[in-house]
Protein backbone atom coordinates (compact mmCIF):
# COMPACT_ATOMS: atom_id res chain seq x y z
CA UNK A 1 0.00 0.00 0.00
CA UNK A 2 1.37 3.79 -0.62
CA UNK A 3 0.45 6.95 0.56
CA UNK A 4 0.58 10.44 0.45
CA UNK A 5 1.16 12.67 2.96
CA UNK A 6 1.54 16.68 2.98
CA UNK A 7 3.26 18.46 6.20
CA UNK A 8 4.23 15.06 6.99
CA UNK A 9 7.25 16.20 9.70
CA UNK A 10 5.41 17.38 12.68
CA UNK A 11 1.94 17.19 14.68
CA UNK A 12 -1.08 14.99 13.01
CA UNK A 13 0.81 14.89 9.64
CA UNK A 14 3.84 12.93 11.46
CA UNK A 15 1.70 10.86 13.68
CA UNK A 16 -0.55 9.75 10.64
CA UNK A 17 2.97 9.22 8.69
CA UNK A 18 3.95 7.02 11.20
CA UNK A 19 0.61 4.74 12.06
CA UNK A 20 0.48 3.83 8.09
CA UNK A 21 4.47 3.15 8.23
CA UNK A 22 4.38 0.78 11.20
CA UNK A 23 1.31 -1.19 9.15
CA UNK A 24 3.73 -1.31 6.56
CA UNK A 25 2.51 1.10 3.77
CA UNK A 26 5.32 2.92 1.62
CA UNK A 27 5.46 6.62 1.99
CA UNK A 28 5.69 9.63 0.33
CA UNK A 29 6.16 12.64 2.09
CA UNK A 30 6.86 16.01 1.98
CA UNK A 31 7.69 18.95 4.40
CA UNK A 32 9.19 22.63 4.13
CA UNK A 33 12.32 22.14 5.78
CA UNK A 34 15.09 19.69 4.43
CA UNK A 35 16.25 18.78 7.85
CA UNK A 36 12.96 17.86 8.99
CA UNK A 37 12.46 15.35 6.32
CA UNK A 38 15.99 13.65 6.94
CA UNK A 39 15.46 13.32 10.19
CA UNK A 40 12.52 11.60 10.18
CA UNK A 41 12.79 9.39 7.35
CA UNK A 42 15.67 8.12 9.64
CA UNK A 43 13.32 7.53 12.37
CA UNK A 44 11.10 5.40 10.19
CA UNK A 45 14.27 3.07 8.37
CA UNK A 46 13.45 0.10 10.82
CA UNK A 47 10.45 -0.10 9.64
CA UNK A 48 11.51 -1.20 6.35
CA UNK A 49 9.51 0.59 4.00
CA UNK A 50 9.91 2.63 1.06
CA UNK A 51 10.37 6.09 2.37
CA UNK A 52 10.01 9.11 -0.58
CA UNK A 53 11.16 12.25 1.27
CA UNK A 54 10.86 15.32 -0.97
CA UNK A 55 11.11 19.09 0.14
CA UNK A 56 8.03 21.27 -1.05
CA UNK A 57 6.27 24.65 0.13
CA UNK A 58 2.21 23.48 -0.08
CA UNK A 59 2.18 27.52 -0.55
CA UNK A 60 3.73 27.86 -4.16
CA UNK A 61 2.30 25.72 -6.74
CA UNK A 62 5.45 24.71 -8.86
CA UNK A 63 6.38 23.24 -5.89
CA UNK A 64 3.13 21.04 -5.14
CA UNK A 65 3.42 19.94 -8.99
CA UNK A 66 6.77 18.74 -8.62
CA UNK A 67 5.74 16.51 -5.78
CA UNK A 68 3.17 15.54 -7.87
CA UNK A 69 5.19 13.97 -10.49
CA UNK A 70 8.13 12.67 -8.35
CA UNK A 71 5.59 10.71 -6.42
CA UNK A 72 3.85 9.35 -9.69
CA UNK A 73 7.19 8.32 -11.20
CA UNK A 74 8.24 6.87 -7.60
CA UNK A 75 4.43 4.79 -7.18
CA UNK A 76 3.20 2.29 -9.22
CA UNK A 77 -0.62 3.10 -7.46
CA UNK A 78 -1.78 5.51 -5.05
CA UNK A 79 -3.89 4.12 -2.13
CA UNK A 80 -3.93 6.88 0.22
CA UNK A 81 -4.02 10.84 -0.21
CA UNK A 82 -3.44 12.32 3.37
CA UNK A 83 -4.06 16.04 2.53
CA UNK A 84 -2.80 17.42 6.04
CA UNK A 85 -0.45 20.70 5.20
CA UNK A 86 -1.80 23.46 6.60
CA UNK A 87 -1.03 27.22 8.10
CA UNK A 88 -2.45 28.97 11.01
CA UNK A 89 -1.69 33.09 11.00
CA UNK A 90 -3.94 34.57 13.75
CA UNK A 91 -5.99 37.50 13.52
CA UNK A 92 -9.50 39.24 12.45
CA UNK A 93 -9.95 39.13 8.84
CA UNK A 94 -11.31 43.16 8.96
CA UNK A 95 -7.66 43.98 10.40
CA UNK A 96 -5.03 41.72 8.56
CA UNK A 97 -2.67 42.03 5.70
CA UNK A 98 -4.14 40.97 2.68
CA UNK A 99 -0.96 38.21 2.25
CA UNK A 100 -1.99 36.82 5.75
CA UNK A 101 -5.21 35.37 4.02
CA UNK A 102 -3.45 34.72 0.46
CA UNK A 103 -0.56 32.00 2.25
CA UNK A 104 -3.19 30.56 3.86
CA UNK A 105 -4.94 29.87 1.24
CA UNK A 106 -2.58 29.07 -1.07
CA UNK A 107 -1.54 26.45 1.76
CA UNK A 108 -4.84 25.74 3.06
CA UNK A 109 -6.69 25.14 0.33
CA UNK A 110 -5.18 26.04 -3.42
CA UNK A 111 -2.71 22.36 -2.60
CA UNK A 112 -5.20 20.29 -1.76
CA UNK A 113 -6.62 20.88 -4.77
CA UNK A 114 -3.86 20.51 -6.66
CA UNK A 115 -3.09 17.44 -5.19
CA UNK A 116 -6.70 16.39 -5.00
CA UNK A 117 -7.31 16.18 -8.72
CA UNK A 118 -3.78 15.24 -9.68
CA UNK A 119 -3.94 11.70 -7.45
CA UNK A 120 -7.80 12.03 -7.67
CA UNK A 121 -7.85 11.10 -11.30
CA UNK A 122 -4.85 8.43 -10.94
CA UNK A 123 -7.70 6.78 -8.59
CA UNK A 124 -10.34 7.37 -10.81
CA UNK A 125 -8.61 5.30 -13.53
CA UNK A 126 -7.57 2.70 -10.66
CA UNK A 127 -10.58 2.58 -9.84
CA UNK A 128 -9.93 2.84 -5.96
CA UNK A 129 -8.14 4.61 -3.61
CA UNK A 130 -9.02 6.87 -0.25
CA UNK A 131 -8.64 10.59 0.09
CA UNK A 132 -8.51 12.13 3.27
CA UNK A 133 -8.68 15.82 4.14
CA UNK A 134 -7.46 17.26 7.65
CA UNK A 135 -10.16 20.35 7.93
CA UNK A 136 -10.67 21.76 11.18
CA UNK A 137 -13.62 22.30 13.99
CA UNK A 138 -12.64 25.96 12.34
CA UNK A 139 -14.60 24.48 8.95
CA UNK A 140 -18.37 24.98 10.61
CA UNK A 141 -17.36 26.85 13.05
CA UNK A 142 -15.92 31.00 13.50
CA UNK A 143 -13.42 30.55 15.95
CA UNK A 144 -12.45 33.64 17.55
CA UNK A 145 -9.15 35.40 16.23
CA UNK A 146 -9.23 32.85 12.89
CA UNK A 147 -10.87 34.87 10.20
CA UNK A 148 -9.04 33.93 7.28
CA UNK A 149 -7.92 30.41 8.89
CA UNK A 150 -11.44 29.98 9.34
CA UNK A 151 -12.66 31.00 5.97
CA UNK A 152 -9.95 28.94 4.32
CA UNK A 153 -10.98 25.56 6.39
CA UNK A 154 -14.47 26.13 5.29
CA UNK A 155 -13.15 26.11 1.48
CA UNK A 156 -11.76 22.72 2.09
CA UNK A 157 -14.40 20.83 3.79
CA UNK A 158 -16.69 22.08 0.42
CA UNK A 159 -13.79 20.98 -1.54
CA UNK A 160 -14.03 17.66 0.37
CA UNK A 161 -17.53 17.35 -0.46
CA UNK A 162 -17.09 17.89 -4.07
CA UNK A 163 -14.45 15.57 -4.52
CA UNK A 164 -16.57 12.88 -2.80
CA UNK A 165 -19.14 13.53 -4.81
CA UNK A 166 -17.13 13.38 -7.91
CA UNK A 167 -15.17 10.39 -7.03
CA UNK A 168 -17.87 7.84 -5.35
CA UNK A 169 -18.68 6.60 -8.86
CA UNK A 170 -15.52 5.73 -9.15
CA UNK A 171 -15.01 3.27 -6.10
CA UNK A 172 -12.92 6.34 -4.39
CA UNK A 173 -13.47 7.09 -1.30
CA UNK A 174 -13.33 10.70 0.41
CA UNK A 175 -12.87 11.40 4.12
CA UNK A 176 -12.92 15.27 5.48
CA UNK A 177 -11.38 15.04 9.56
CA UNK A 178 -12.31 17.72 11.56
CA UNK A 179 -10.26 17.68 14.93
CA UNK A 180 -10.71 20.25 17.47
CA UNK A 181 -8.07 21.96 19.44
CA UNK A 182 -4.98 19.40 19.12
CA UNK A 183 -1.69 19.25 20.95
CA UNK A 184 0.66 20.42 18.09
CA UNK A 185 3.56 22.86 17.60
CA UNK A 186 0.92 25.65 17.14
CA UNK A 187 -0.04 25.43 21.29
CA UNK A 188 3.72 25.46 22.42
CA UNK A 189 4.08 27.57 25.41
CA UNK A 190 0.39 27.05 26.71
CA UNK A 191 -0.50 26.23 30.15
CA UNK A 192 -3.16 24.09 29.24
CA UNK A 193 -2.72 20.34 30.64
CA UNK A 194 -1.88 18.11 27.60
CA UNK A 195 -4.71 15.67 28.55
CA UNK A 196 -7.07 18.33 27.73
CA UNK A 197 -6.47 18.32 23.76
CA UNK A 198 -7.18 16.39 21.10
CA UNK A 199 -3.97 14.00 20.70
CA UNK A 200 -2.40 13.66 17.04
CA UNK A 201 -2.42 10.33 17.55
CA UNK A 202 -6.27 10.25 18.22
CA UNK A 203 -6.34 11.37 14.62
CA UNK A 204 -3.91 9.09 13.25
CA UNK A 205 -6.03 6.04 14.68
CA UNK A 206 -9.15 7.51 13.86
CA UNK A 207 -8.20 7.41 9.96
CA UNK A 208 -6.64 4.12 10.29
CA UNK A 209 -9.42 2.57 11.58
CA UNK A 210 -11.63 4.05 8.84
CA UNK A 211 -8.95 2.68 6.24
CA UNK A 212 -10.20 -0.62 7.56
CA UNK A 213 -13.87 -0.70 7.60
CA UNK A 214 -15.34 -2.45 4.75
CA UNK A 215 -15.09 -1.38 1.09
CA UNK A 216 -18.58 -0.25 0.49
CA UNK A 217 -18.57 2.37 3.02
CA UNK A 218 -17.41 5.77 3.63
CA UNK A 219 -16.87 7.91 6.39
CA UNK A 220 -17.94 11.06 5.16
CA UNK A 221 -16.94 13.22 7.88
CA UNK A 222 -15.17 12.84 11.18
CA UNK A 223 -15.39 15.62 14.27
CA UNK A 224 -12.68 15.22 17.26
CA UNK A 225 -12.71 17.58 19.86
CA UNK A 226 -11.28 17.60 23.40
CA UNK A 227 -13.90 16.26 26.04
CA UNK A 228 -13.23 19.42 29.01
CA UNK A 229 -11.08 21.52 27.02
CA UNK A 230 -11.74 24.85 29.01
CA UNK A 231 -12.55 23.05 32.62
Amino acid sequence: MNAIITGATKGIGKAIALKLAQQGFNLAICARTESDLQTFKSELAHLKVKIIAIKADMGNKEEVYSFCNQVKSSFDKIDVLVNNAGVFIPGNMLDEEDKNFEYQNAVNVNAPYYLSKYFGKIMKDQQFGHIFNICSIASTEIIDNAGSYSVTKAAILSLNNVLRKELSAYNVKVTAILPGSTLTASWEGTNISPEKFVQPEDIANSLYSILNLSSGVNVEEIVLKPLNFNT
